[in-house]
């Protein structure tokens, strides 16, 4: 079986760096055929909206939006449940191709067999 990575990210536009680092490692994964779910969780959950990876703009760092439309592209990206709640996000709201789910699907996801968790 071959491994898969679940990558949680945690910052937005408050931690520009670290969320860079996991949209990037998300789309380096899925170019080098690693599966890869990414977790949209705290300050990122506003980047599941449409546009809002376009307005990101981190200096040396490819393009926020890239990177997601990347990972849509060749994995899953799922809002966390709680998170859209706080910020009064629906499943009417998000981009194509994101789905919401808790963190009982989170905790399914990094248990499965080979699997490696990543948080940002």
């Amino acid at each position: 079986m071959a491994r898969s990575l679940v990558i949680k990210v945690t910052a937005g536009a408050d931690a520009p760096e670290r969320c860079n680092q996991a949209f990037t490692v998300a789309a380096a994964a899925l170019v080098s055929g690693v599966p890869v779910s990414l977790w949209l969780t705290g300050e990122s959950s506003w980047f599941a909206l449409p546009g809002r990876a376009k307005e990101f703009n981190l200096e040396e760092a490819a393009p926020l939006a890239d990177l997601l439309d990347a990972v849509l592209a060749g994995g899953r990206v799922t809002l966390c449940t709680q998170c859209a709640a706080r910020r009064g996000i629906t499943i009417d709201d998000v981009i194509d191709g994101v789905r919401i789910a808790g963190a009982s699907t989170f905790v399914e996801e990094i248990l499965a067999d080979g699997v490696q968790a990543l948080v940002y």
